[in-house]
């Protein structure tokens, strides 16, 4: 059987992936697992079929089991025609990853990373996050009885500790910078022998691969002009453009869409980077915005999604908090509730095509990232009123 590898997308140096590297020990950019360049989609027709055994011929490293599944993936993908009249538009469509077992599309990585974990023979694992991988890996790690070490920032909302409390993990909140965590943790794993499946290690890249491979699926193979990806750390708007690519190498698809990186204008390291023409990300001083999901002011995987961008053709673009909300509003409206950070799509589609950066009748696919409940303070910002009425005078309103 073929020895998969893994190898750095800064200098393409190359390990087994039947190691645990997140960086590449030489350059310290981010590792990821080799494109598999042929496979085809398992049209199984047993009812329980899992993602993973779907779409196994692209995950050949790793054994498969049903039992290890918590029900990720298979999402919906919802058509927004009215919003896509509004905005003279082909089609427009939302991924609604808040349907996932801990409502965010992390499951996807999270699961990868477990089974990996597993496989190098690892007893616990951890993560860093702001919300949404928490409560997803300390999940996984009940389900699969491993011991979890979950690390937040200090000014995490108090409302997002207790969903992921309920799993029983370790949790620390940490005092200091959040962008220097991630390879504290990192490091702090290779001395406690804890598995960090933090955000863009190539397991977890590798789980966001199914979001493309089902969006192929969901619109009958007719491959939209752009999906616009709310973006932090930088793993996950990696994955789907890897899952892309690769149904394109296996000659299941004949395009690539562009992708567009979408980040909050409080939180905008790529963005800066990007429009400065600038190969390498430079800290974001004061990160400040609704967006607490996608609030990262060192993104790890910053560089390659930069690199990614330029070989795909595609761009970045920032919006403001007030921009948010009102795409939010415009969700609801459509009724889907979801987070700030799942909302920045649809923000930076309508300032796009305010700006004709994206043309009329193009076909563009928004990845919502996590469900409106994982983040109620924002309910702060809107002025919502209520009637109260007597029993009798019912027939009156």
């Amino acid at each position: 059987m073929k020895e998969h590898k893994q190898y750095c997308t800064g200098c393409s140096h190359k390990e087994s992936i039947n190691k645990n590297i997140s960086r590449c020990p030489k350059c310290g950019e981010p590792m990821e697992v080799e494109l598999i360049k042929e496979g085809k989609i398992n049209y199984s027709t047993n009812k329980g079929q899992t993602i993973l055994e779907r779409y196994a011929d692209f995950f050949p490293y790793l054994d498969i089991s049903r039992e290890d599944s918590l029900g990720e993936g298979f999402t919906p993908l919802t058509k927004l025609q009215n919003l896509a009249s509004d905005l003279g538009l082909k089609g427009l469509y939302l991924k609604n990853e808040s349907q996932n077992p801990t409502w965010s599309f992390k499951d996807r990585g999270t699961l990868l990373g477990i089974l990996h974990a597993e496989k190098l023979g690892y007893k616990k694992i951890g993560t860093v996050s702001t919300g949404n991988m928490a409560p997803s890996v300390a999940a996984y790690a009940s389900k699969f009885n491993l011991k979890s070490y979950i690390f937040v920032k200090e000014t995490i909302a108090e409302e997002k500790l207790n969903p992921i409390l309920i799993y029983n993990p370790k949790l620390f909140k940490v005092k200091g910078d959040y962008g220097s965590l991630y390879y504290k943790t990192l490091e702090l794993g290779e001395e406690k022998d804890i598995y960090f499946i933090n955000s863009d290690v190539p397991l977890r890249v590798e789980g966001s691969k199914t979001i493309a491979f089902e969006i192929c699926e969901q619109l009958n193979f007719n491959i939209p002009d752009y999906v616009i990806v709310p973006s932090s750390a930088g793993g996950n708007i990696r994955g789907i453009e890897k899952g892309f690519r690769e149904f394109k190498e296996a000659g299941i698809i004949d395009k690539i869409p562009k992708i567009i990186c979408a980040q909050s204008s409080g939180c905008s390291p790529i963005d800066k980077a990007f429009n400065e023409n600038k190969d390498k990300i430079e800290r974001f001083g004061n990160p400040n915005t609704i967006a607490h999901a996608i609030e990262n002011p060192l993104p790890p995987s910053g560089n390659q999604v930069i690199r990614m961008l330029k070989r795909n053709g595609g761009f970045t673009v920032s919006v403001e908090d007030k921009e948010i909300i009102e795409a939010q509003k415009n969700l609801a409206n459509n009724g889907l509730f979801l987070q700030p950070a799942s909302c920045v799509p649809l923000a930076a589609l309508k300032k796009l095509r305010k700006e004709d950066k994206i043309e009329e009748d193009a076909k563009v696919v928004l990845i919502g990232t996590g469900g409106g409940l994982k983040y109620t303070s924002v309910f702060e910002k809107y002025d919502f009123r209520y009637n109260e009425i007597n029993l009798e005078d019912i027939k009156t309103i």
